[in-house]
């Protein structure tokens, strides 16, 4: 887009140039050029600065994916690549070069024509001036983009915006009285299995549509995968109730509601994100980074997670249309599995760690305390008796020991 402006510009510009004659006196004169050998001098001095420095941007930020890849992780490349800042500096960059090319081959000087674009030149200068000031702003930006913190934060709250947005995300209307679904669909006569046509990463599921769909035929679909499950062509993914044939047509408008990837992606999968955190958490207590203040800055950020969370609706699995019917029986994340993907591993990797152990310990007591479901409460209790175990198996010090127990004592 930054591209196709630039030519834009230079064409209207040069066009301007032909029409308007501006007067090189007063304090214009110290800025319209008014020889054609200082116009190519100019335009050919910016044209070859933007590209040459266009060339050191790409290096800079490839320096920047390769630590980041190194560091974080390699799922976190897309993050670095979808800022926007990186993205207009590489287009201004190259749109300037591209504008002064178009430009400069608009000077004419010959015994028949001689045509200066003055207002176009001027740009051009505003341009390369701006751009300085961008380049500016681009090291600050990725001098701070790949810093353990920074990265950190923006993972959290990236996922603090997300879960307010899936939970309580609803597909149709819910119930929370307990429903015999097998009673239910049992009353059907036609139960139509539905297999994956292709392998890859379940992405997403238009809810909305498929509830609609299955009111419209007076049939109920039960779901058994969520986005961010790994699906196999073949595979049965679904199971339809109905009481009348589907048309192929009918049934292909059912896999059209589901998004089918070689990649996961986090606009539905909560685990996605909340695995991002924990990778960086895992590289940090490696043995060749050994960094447990980033690991701790993980915990700390989960937590904050958890704990919304541990207040947070879940939706039901049953899904019901407006007239009360069950439609879907979806598969659905719960409490336990995300406090599972959020501490099992980095539980796994602290080994030995005792600053980390002890915030791990730390961590579940303040979950503890923000949750008011039993069976949440009965989740996080195993995980305080996981983390407790592992502390007696490898803290060697007595009186770290003594730490992680009298803070045990606060939950178990």
């Amino acid at each position: 887009m930054i591209i196709m402006l630039s030519i834009f510009l230079a064409v209207g510009l040069v066009y301007l140039d032909n029409y308007v004659d501006i007067p090189q006196e007063g304090w214009t004169r110290f800025f319209l050029v008014n020889s054609s050998d200082s116009a190519r001098s100019i335009l050919s001095t910016i044209s070859g600065a933007m590209i040459g420095v266009a060339g050191t941007v790409f290096s800079v930020t490839l320096v920047a994916l390769t630590l980041a890849s190194s560091q974080f992780g390699p799922r976190l490349i897309k993050k670095f690549m979808y800022v926007r800042l990186n993205q207009v500096v590489l287009g201004s960059y190259i749109s300037t070069y591209l504008y002064c090319l178009l430009v400069l081959n608009a000077i004419k000087d010959n015994d028949t024509t001689n045509f200066i674009p003055s207002i176009s030149i001027l740009f051009a200068i505003l341009a390369a001036i701006l751009n300085i000031i961008l380049l500016i702003i681009f090291i600050h930006q990725i001098a701070i983009s790949i810093q353990a913190d920074k990265v950190v934060a923006d993972i959290s709250e990236f996922i603090s915006k997300q879960i307010q947005t899936l939970f309580p995300d609803k597909m149709g209307k819910e119930k929370e009285e307990n429903v015999n679904a097998t009673k239910i669909t049992s009353v059907y006569s036609k139960v139509i299995p539905l297999k994956s046509l292709k392998s890859g990463y379940l992405q997403y599921i238009d809810g909305e549509s498929l509830m609609e769909i299955m009111a419209n035929k007076s049939a109920v679909i039960e779901l058994y995968f969520r986005p961010g499950g790994h699906l196999v062509e073949g595979v049965e993914i679904a199971t339809l109730y109905a009481n009348s044939d589907w048309k192929e047509g009918e049934i292909k408008e059912i896999f059209d509601q589901f998004v089918i990837g070689n990649t996961k992606t986090s606009y539905q999968d909560l685990e996605f994100s909340i695995h991002q955190m924990v990778e960086i958490a895992a590289r940090a207590l490696s043995p060749g980074v050994n960094d447990p203040f980033t690991a701790i800055a993980c915990i700390d950020n989960l937590t904050a997670t958890m704990c919304y969370l541990a207040q947070a609706k879940f939706p039901s699995k049953y899904r019901f249309d407006k007239d009360n019917s069950l439609r879907v029986i979806a598969d659905i994340l719960d409490f336990e599995g995300v406090l599972d993907a959020a501490f099992n591993q980095i539980r796994q990797f602290s080994e030995g760690s005792t600053a980390v152990i002890i915030r791990l310990m730390e961590a579940l007591i303040t979950i503890h305390g923000q949750t008011n479901l039993e069976i949440h409460k009965i989740a996080v209790l195993k995980h305080a008796k996981m983390v407790l175990n592992l502390g007696k198996r490898t803290l060697q010090e007595e009186n770290d020991l003594h730490d992680l127990i009298d803070r045990s004592k606060k939950i178990l």
